[in-house]
């Protein structure tokens, strides 16, 4: 999810040296006897929910995993001096900013992390990325896909020059979905058939949640579908190994007006002021859409704020030519994975318990069967950054992944608005296949 507060403006990655900065270059920093690591010095902006998850993740990583080099909590930024003083104190941050370009600035910052809401994501990513740094910004990449666009082209012109942009989509991070991928990737499943996703929850139930930023179609770019479905089409994408060509969608929102806010609000919760009036809601409230793959395979979609007793509830199934994959956040130390050429008499789904330490990500955590949770993926983002910076390895997802998500979310949109009629995906590269002829796709293998 976006970073739940109000707008500053209304395994790897990059080529080059780790820490690059326009100026100066990587900074050496002690790291225990007898060695020295290459410092990367991160710097914030904004400090709600996805600030705190992210650092949660920064302030983690160098403690569990033996990082190639050493991230530090720079500085983090916010508009209100008190409150964003007192996020860095709570947070592990060293310094504190209100201007999101005095932080770019910083000599001590290498890599800018945006956990803002969509709005400022392309204007803060591109600056970022013109002053020689490194970019992490949460999903989804932008509000439109023009906005995702300039920020590709912006990554791409500084991947030449040594740096990494990447997109937040940390569920790709827990080792239940890594070791789907690697399932899936292994040919495991076979041909893929189907892929259904769902992404449900409840807090927009009450009409008389207030109108916050997430709301507002000028702040977040859409509802449900850029706050859940982002994640469920990125998901969807990685784990198939192959991008959506077209889709036929439905939207719709619920409650179309709301009380506006009495104060500040986290995006999450707030509280309507007494008296204080009502505003338009200007997001979809849930979106249904299919979809196909390059290769032929189906896919279904739903993601809602509005499914009354799910707080947090994402579930994926993946259907093969000769086997399954499905996946539950709620148990998100599990895999279920049937092989449909085991003999009809003896096989079924089986649980696949992700807690060995030959799992992803699990080499440096805790014995078997000792469970990760939500956060672990946040730590495990922060690792396959750092790595990428410091080993030259382009990161994954990169800003043309989450620029072929923005299309995704676009398509959906213009299909909604054409009462599902089927609408193709608009290629990225030249290496996406034909909608008008998904068979010919299937060489696609990759995101």
């Amino acid at each position: 999810m976006g970073q739940p507060e109000q707008p500053e403006s209304g395994a790897a990655a990059g080529a080059g040296p780790v820490g690059t900065r326009a100026d100066t270059g990587p900074v050496e920093v002690g790291a225990g006897a007898g060695s020295r690591k290459r410092r990367i010095g991160v710097g914030m902006v904004g400090y709600a929910f996805m600030g705190a998850a992210h650092s949660q993740g920064w302030r983690t990583v160098g403690r569990v995993f033996d990082l190639p080099c050493r991230p530090e909590l720079a500085a983090i930024c916010g508009r209100d001096p008190d409150a964003v003083r007192a996020a860095a104190d709570r947070l592990g941050w060293a310094a504190a900013e209100t201007d999101w370009r005095d932080l770019i600035a910083r000599d001590d910052v290498d890599l800018v992390d945006i956990c803002t809401p969509g709005d400022s994501h392309a204007e803060i990513a591109i600056a970022a990325l013109a002053a020689g740094k490194h970019v992490l910004c949460e999903k989804p990449l932008a509000n439109t896909v023009e906005e995702a666009e300039a920020m590709a082209e912006a990554a791409e012109q500084a991947r030449a020059r040594g740096q990494v942009a990447m997109v937040g989509f940390n569920y790709r991070r827990l080792p239940a979905t890594a070791l789907a991928r690697k399932m899936v990737a292994d040919g495991r499943l076979g041909a893929l058939r189907h892929v259904r996703v769902t992404y449900l929850q409840d807090w927009l139930v009450d009409p008389g949640f207030p109108l916050t930023w997430r709301l507002q179609r000028e702040l977040a770019g859409s509802g449900a579908l850029g706050d859940l479905g982002a994640h469920i089409v990125d998901l969807a994408q990685h784990l198939a190994g192959e991008p959506l060509v077209g889709v036929s969608a439905l939207t719709e929102t619920f409650v179309r007006e709301r009380p506006l806010p009495a104060g500040a609000s986290s995006g999450l919760s707030a509280a309507g002021g007494s008296g204080s009036g009502l505003g338009a809601v200007t997001v979809d409230d849930a979106a249904l859409f299919t979809g196909r793959f390059a290769s032929g395979a189906l896919a279904s979609f739903e993601a809602t704020r509005f499914a009354t007793g799910r707080k947090n509830a994402l579930r994926l199934e993946l259907n093969g030519e000769r086997g399954s994959l499905a996946f539950d956040l709620e148990r998100l130390n599990e895999l279920s994975f049937h092989d449909h050429t085991e003999p009809g008499v003896s096989a079924g789904f089986r649980r696949i318990l992700v807690t060995e330490p030959d799992h992803p990500y699990l080499e440096a955590w805790w014995p078997p069967g000792h469970g990760l949770g939500y956060e672990h993926s946040f730590v495990h983002q922060a690792r396959d950054l750092a790595t990428a910076i410091a080993t030259g390895v382009a990161p994954e997802p990169s800003f043309a992944d989450g620029l072929r998500v923005q299309r995704v979310l676009a398509a959906v949109e213009e299909s909604a608005a054409k009462n599902a009629v089927y609408t193709p995906v608009l290629s990225v590269t030249a290496t996406d296949s034909d909608p008008a002829a998904p068979s010919a796709a299937a060489s696609a293998s990759s995101v």
